[in-house]
This record gives structure tokens, sequence and C-alpha cells, in this order.
């Protein structure tokens, strides 16, 4: 192992947080996402209910929570951000460049996600919801008021008539055909859609506003943003409980089916839930602890956040079901006719049964301006994670941060467009489907091997006691080593053999887009073996040496240059034993 040199370093200049609140609000809201509210309730239901809890909550032992201390560990002793973390097997530098290229791709699509809640913000600032009724301009002759039992009866009927023949309900069609203005298919992508550009640049400038002074700003931003959700979470929870029907709703959502528990895919749902949910792999993580004081305790960190996000999931879930088991009352409609995920659920089936309330703009404003700000929280940590990045290998830019950001979220900005236009919709879900599922996950199973096996997990674990002052049990040991490598790739395997092809209302996509789909995965993959490959070619002597030379940790060393030298004694010691 190289040890560190006692040179100044420009990471000192990179700042750090006021206070642990506001490393432990960022984490937060990093980690409680859109995913928790509309696709967490879902996989519950469809998995055994209650039964579910039982693999997601060991998945978040086994791999969530050392996964989130690894990574913070990481950040924390390291000083940097993802690409230049690496540094502690140099040959590995290519996941860290994986990483950005995959954030490029997902903030550009993320964000037209994040400019629906606002423009459904905007129309709900009325006495009458505008999807409570057909009759609109934007309505068809198979628009389908679930009033009746007529009327749901023609709804149930769905499944069997073809795409363009279903009934769609007032809030499906306002959805698709007023606020996406949608067209076709993807082959369609059609012009822009005004209002939705709109609420995009809206989106894009309040995020660099938060963001524009990095830690400095968005560790006040924080305080908002991070907090205001769960705000509304305990209001709808309040309102939604107490609605008729709620009951029914929620013994649909938490009823164990324990037989459940035998089938594999439950399994797999709960460990992939839980490994997105948190959020590693992403650089976020290890990006905001980098700018932590290095002494900070990240072992109590990793567990309270993880916790407190798998809570969060579990509480959205009572929040979702109490609305629909009062769906369910008002329509006649069984509660499983009504319980999805996704966007389905967070712009058709919750609005709808949102218009059945009293008051019910006053809830829709609500329940949107939750969802933007879920939104919100999760685009400040990934461009931050873009931009630091970006500064940290490059650190003559550092002075003119204000201006990376800007020019990052502008080229954001501009690859965003695509995603607001009337084929927008079909895009946004073919990016979501492939350009992160697999390279994410491959991303992680990089990073416990390099710290795990290259560089040896009983010396990182002597790093990171140097770090926090504490003794790392040999649980953390056993699971970096071996069990979170394991669940990884079973996780990768289960991605990929439970993958199907992307489709969005019914509609398939074309073989070409399915492959625009799997190069959007493969183009931040390819970063890891093509930038291994470039190492090798490029420095001197014999292959072997090369490679050697390449797996050794290069300038791995706190970033703090009293720290630095204190480690570097540690080390010498250890050496010397």
């Amino acid at each position: 192992m190289t040890t560190a040199t006692t040179t100044t370093t420009p990471t000192a200049k990179r700042g750090h947080w006021a206070s642990k609140t506001e490393f432990i609000l960022s984490c937060i809201g990093y980690a409680i996402g859109l995913g928790n509210v509309w696709r967490f309730p879902y996989l519950c239901y469809r998995n055994g209910g209650g039964a579910f809890l039982v693999p997601y909550l060991l998945m978040l032992v086994l791999c969530g929570i050392p996964l989130f201390f690894l990574e913070t560990c990481l950040g924390q002793f390291s000083g940097t951000g993802c690409i230049t973390v690496f540094k502690i097997v140099p040959l590995l530098k290519g996941a860290g460049i994986a990483i950005v290229v995959l954030n490029l791709i997902c903030t550009a699509y993320y964000n037209a996600i994040i400019s629906y809640p606002l423009l459904f913000l905007w129309r709900s600032l009325q006495a009458q919801l505008p999807w409570e009724s057909c009759g609109n301009a934007w309505n068809t002759p198979r628009c389908l008021e679930l009033r009746g039992d007529q009327h749901v009866e023609l709804f149930l009927n769905n499944s069997a008539m073809a795409i363009g023949d279903r009934y769609r309900t007032p809030a499906d069609e306002f959805f698709h055909n007023e606020i996406l203005h949608i067209s076709e298919g993807i082959e369609q992508m059609g012009g822009i859609v005004w209002p939705l550009l709109l609420c995009d640049v809206i989106a894009w400038i309040v995020i660099f506003g938060c963001i524009a002074k990095g830690v400095q700003s968005v560790g006040k931003v924080v305080y908002f943003t991070a907090t205001f959700p769960f705000a509304i979470l305990a209001v709808l929870l309040v309102r939604g409980v107490t609605l008729p029907g709620a009951l029914e709703g929620i013994k649909f959502y938490i009823m164990p089916q324990w037989s459940q528990l035998l089938n594999l895919r439950v399994w797999a749902d709960a460990a992939i839930q839980i490994f997105f949910s948190l959020g590693p792999g992403w650089g976020g993580i290890v990006n905001m602890a980098s700018y932590n004081q290095f002494k900070n305790n990240t072992k109590l960190d990793s567990i309270i956040i993880p916790i407190v996000n798998c809570g969060t999931s579990i509480l959205a879930g009572f929040v979702v079901f109490s609305v629909l088991g009062y769906f369910s009352h008002q329509t006649g409609l069984p509660v499983a006719s009504a319980a999805t995920g996704g966007p389905g659920l967070a712009f058709i089936t919750y609005p709808e049964a949102i218009s059945m309330l009293p008051l019910s703009p006053l809830w829709a404003c609500l329940f949107f301006s939750m969802l933007f700000f879920l939104g919100v929280d999760s685009m400040f940590v990934q461009i931050e994670a873009i931009v630091s990045s970006v500064m940290d290998v490059l650190p003559r830019l550092r002075p003119m941060k204000l201006q990376v950001t800007a020019g990052t979220c502008f080229l954001l900005f501009l690859l965003s467009i695509a995603c607001v236009t009337r084929g927008g919709m079909y895009l946004v879900q073919l990016l979501d489907w492939y350009s992160a599922s697999i390279s994410v996950i491959l991303v992680c199973i990089v990073e416990v091997i390099a710290v795990g096996w290259i560089y040896g997990c009983e010396q990182f674990v002597r790093d990171v006691e140097f770090m926090i002052d504490r003794k790392v049990e040999r649980f953390w040991i056993v699971s970096w080593k071996y069990i979170t490598p394991i669940v990884l790739t079973f996780i990768f395997i289960t991605t990929i053999v439970y993958n199907t092809e992307v489709s969005y209302n019914g509609l398939s996509y074309p073989r070409w887009a399915i492959g625009v789909g799997w190069a959007s995965c493969l183009v931040s993959m390819l970063c890891i073996p093509v930038f291994a490959c470039y190492k090798l070619l490029h420095t001197k002597g014999s292959l072997t040496k090369r490679f050697k030379n390449q797996l050794k940790a290069q300038d791995w060393a706190p970033a703090d240059g009293e720290q630095r030298a204190l480690w570097s004694d540690s080390v010498a010691v250890r050496s010397v034993r």
C-alpha cells in the first residue's frame, strides 16, 4: 500500500457541512424519494403484504445498512467524490466515471418526472379538480366516471378489450391527454408540450438555486425540503385512516400471505427495493459523506438513515392504501383493481381517489407538493455528485463552481427537453426501465470487491476505526467481504433474469427502442472495462507489473493534513508490527 504524502491537497478547499444535522437531512432527502410512495406499497401488496416485511427488513440488515456504511466511510475518509474515491484501487476508477455517466442520463429524465407534479399543482388551484368528471375538452367518448354499479362493471371488463377500446377514468384521460398530450407511441415523439417545458424550466431553476453554492446552500435548503414531505405524509395519513373503507384498504396492504416467502421473486423484489431505495452506487452517499468532519461517527448515521428510509416506505403504504380503501368503498371496485405502482399510482389512481374527497383541491395540492419535494431532494444530491466529481478530477475549476454548476444544469435541461415532448413519457419509461437497473448494481459490486478483496477488508476496517475512534464489529467485516457481495450478485442475476421488455400503458416498444434502452445501460457499464484497459495500456512495465501497480492504493489517505500525518504514522506502526 502506498502511504500518503504530506502535501496540501485540493480537497482542503471543498468545505464541510455546517452541522451533522445538515448531512443527515440531506441523506434522508436523497434516500426517500418517489419510489417510497409509488413503488414500495404496491410491491408489499403484490408480494405477500405483511409477510413481505420479513425479506425486506432482512435485506436491509444484510445489504442496505452495510453498503450505506461502506459508502459513507469511503467518502468521509477520502474527502473526495465518486471518481477520485477509487484511488483506493486505481484500476477500477472507471466505476466512478460510470456513476457520473449514469447520473447525467437519469437526472435528465427524472427532472421531467418532477415537472408533472408542478403542473398538477397548478391545475389543482381551483374550486373543482379538473379530473373529477368527464365532459372536458380533453375527454374522449371512452371516458367513464366510476359512479354506479354499471360503470364499475364496464371498467372491470377493460382487460378483455383491445387497448384502444378500453374505458378510462377522468384522471387517466386528464394525465395522458391534458398533462402529457401523449402520442400513440415512441415512434411519434411529436412537438414540445409547452406547459410541461415551462414546469421543467421552473424545476431546473429551483434546483440550481438550491445547489448553486454546493453544501453551503444545500445544507440550508434541506431543513425544509427534507422535512416538509414528512409533514404532508403525516397529514395525509391522518386524513386517510379516518375515511370510510380505509381499514379494508390497510388490511389489503398488510395482511400476511406467508406462502409467498417460498417465492424467489419475492426475495428478489425485497433486495432490489432496498437497494434502489437507499441509493448506493449513484455516488450521492459517497459525495455527501465527503463533506463530513473527519471524525464524524458514520456508523450511527448509517444505521439511522436506512431505518428512517424503510420506516417511511412502510408509512407511505398506509397513506396510499387507506385512500385506495376509500376509493374502493366509493366506487365498488375491488382494492386489487385499484392497486398499482409507478406513475399510474401517483398521477392516475391516487388523484382519482383524491377527487372524491371533500375539499379535494386542498388534498391534491398537498399530495403533489409532497411529490415535487421528494423528487427535488434526490436531484440535489445527484447533480452535486456530478459537479463535485468533475471538480475533484479538475481542481482548477473549483473557484468557478457556480459556473460549472450552471453549465451542468443547463446541459441536463437540454437533455431533458426530449422528455417533455408528446412522446416524452415513452422515453422516460424506456430510460427508467433500462439505464440504471443493472449498471448501478455492477458499480456496487465493484465497490465491495475493491474494498473487501483488493484493498483488504481488515486494512479498511483499521482505517475506519482510526477515523471514527470506535471499534468496527466483526459483523461489518463479514458483511463487506462475504454477505453483501453475495446479496449484490443475487440482485444482479435476478434483475437480469426477471427483466421483461418495457411497455407503457399497455403499448409495447419497437425493437429499435429496446436497443436504445439497453445502450443507455451499456454506455455506463462499459466505462469500467474501458478505463481499466486504458490504464493498463498507458503505464510502463510488464503487463503483470502494470496490473499489480494499478491494484495498489495510490495516495489513499485522509484529506485533512493533520489527520493525514497521524494516519501515516499509524500505518508505519502497523507495518513494523
